[in-house]
């Protein structure tokens, strides 16, 4: 299989670590309200658990009622409607993304919503000190780049995509957060991308704080 098509197939390793990394974020949100996923193409598709997760991000509740037993199909894409709306009402715009990809466990969308309440409710305030001052011009993304780019100044991190896909990224991120940390990163075998972003990833788990 030609290289292109490895890095989009369903199980690529990079989709792999996205979908566990989203999954242990909305885990780590969800924890104060006692509740958890454990699948996120399917654990959202009542809409219950999306509901709670933006009502802990944004300190609200909906602006109108849901389905607390959502036993049937209807039941479950009214409440994704009702969390979408909510979406809409806090000027977050979705691209593509409907009540159905959710409840149908489109995994590819679900993605998206998730990465988009990354950057709107964890980048939406200043990234480091110092950050110049055009920075409230540049989008969430933009400015999470800028930050990772000014602390591994040494690799060439232009995307959140296929510079990240062997692990070394995260390696000199970690060490660069904790110097000393991962200092091995630069040696690691670009052929092993989910084993190095494992130990990048138990690094910063074990003494950041960061939870996988």
């Amino acid at each position: 299989m030609p290289a292109t098509e490895k890095d989009l197939a369903e199980d690529a390793p990079w989709k792999k670590i996205q979908q566990n990394t989203f999954t242990r974020w909305i885990n780590e949100h969800l924890k104060c309200v006692n509740k958890r996923i454990g699948d996120l193409q399917l654990d959202l598709g009542d809409g219950l658990r999306l509901i709670a997760l933006l009502e802990v991000l944004s300190h609200k509740k909906m602006y109108r009622k849901y389905h607390p037993r959502p036993n049937f199909r209807q039941m479950k894409l009214e409440n994704v409607s009702v969390a979408l709306e909510f979406l809409d009402k806090e000027n977050i715009k979705l691209v593509s993304i409907d009540s159905k990809a959710i409840v149908d466990g489109n995994l590819k969308l679900i993605l998206g919503l998730v990465w988009t309440l990354i950057l709107h409710y964890s980048i939406s305030m200043p990234v480091w000190e110092g950050e110049d001052e055009e920075a409230e011009s540049k989008t969430p993304k933009q400015r999470l780049l800028g930050w990772i780019q000014h602390k591994v100044p040494d690799l060439p991190i232009t995307n959140f995509s296929q510079d990240w896909r062997d692990g070394k990224a995260l390696g000199a991120l970690v060490d660069s957060c904790a110097p000393g940390l991962c200092p091995d990163w630069e040696t690691w075998d670009p052929v092993k991308p989910v084993e190095n972003a494992t130990e990048a990833m138990q690094l910063a788990d074990d003494w950041l704080g960061i939870p996988q």
